[in-house]
């Protein structure tokens, strides 16, 4: 088992794309070397993924191009 990784209040950033209408909202936290973690911003004291930089790169990819590949 891995040890958790704690992730400042401060280094979590919403996504530009989350309305403030409370839809289908993500956050990331920026400064965490070697993974990015993401949570979900309507329970921020849930759990949250820890994804490596290359698999969020190709998410963001995926997804900025509209789900298909």
């Amino acid at each position: 088992m891995t040890e958790p990784i704690r992730v400042p209040n401060q280094a979590w950033r919403k996504s530009s794309y989350s309305g403030s209408n409370g839809g289908e909202c993500v956050e990331i936290a920026i400064g965490i070397p070697g993974t990015v973690p993401v949570r979900d911003s309507k329970d921020p004291a849930g759990p949250a993924l820890a994804i490596s930089p290359t698999a969020w790169a190709d998410f963001v990819a995926y997804a900025a191009g509209g789900g298909s590949r």
